[in-house]
């Protein structure tokens, strides 16, 4: 698969010089700007693997950029840059770029800087997911415990029989038990 990328650089020669060497190495660059503002936006429209993001830019600067795409949990971001200041480069970190390199670049640094951001962007796309399911079960968990409870309650069932009616049910309807137990606190399903 095609890894697709974004260039936001404001100076054209570098900008053009970075597509080319880009797509010697097999990406594809599916857009190009030399604004901050206007990146976001083919970023948003595009959905690019990677964004390459210059920090001095007209618009709005490269780190403001990569706080918002950062945020939109879009795609990976790679900081281009002339200045070295740690301040800058801590600052390019906590607005979420994944890598960063400085200019005047090598290819030799260019593409491991890539897949470097591209591997940690898919790695947070992971954990992301990972903590939505630990949250989606731990929410579903809650939902179960408060329909044992209303049945506990309401029907004089002890705390194994009111769990082992919302499993059966949930197996004989094939249905998940969260559902099942979201019926029981409407007061729908009763054993």
């Amino acid at each position: 698969m095609t890894i697709r990328v974004v260039i936001a650089e404001d100076e054209a020669i570098i900008r053009l010089d970075l597509k080319e060497t880009l797509e010697e190495e097999g990406y594809e660059v599916v857009g190009e700007t030399g604004r901050g503002d206007k990146a976001i936006e083919l970023v948003r429209e595009l959905r690019p693997d990677l964004v390459i993001l210059d920090v001095k830019m007209p618009g709005l600067d490269g780190i403001e950029a990569a706080r918002i795409i950062s945020a939109d949990r879009i795609c990976g971001v790679l900081m281009l840059t002339a200045f070295s200041q740690r301040e800058v480069i801590e600052q390019a970190r906590d607005a979420g770029a994944l890598a960063y390199l400085l200019k005047p670049f090598q290819k030799s640094d260019l593409i491991p800087a890539i897949e470097v951001a591209i591997g940690r962007f898919r790695e947070l796309q992971n954990l992301t997911g990972e903590i939505d399911s630990l949250g989606e079960q731990l929410e579903s968990r809650k939902v179960i415990e408060r329909a044992k409870g209303v049945l506990m309650d309401d029907c004089g069932l002890r705390e194994q029989d009111a769990f082992t009616f919302i499993q059966r049910t949930a197996m004989s309807e094939r249905s998940r038990m969260r559902e099942v137990a979201d019926r029981i606190i409407a007061g729908a399903l009763r054993p």
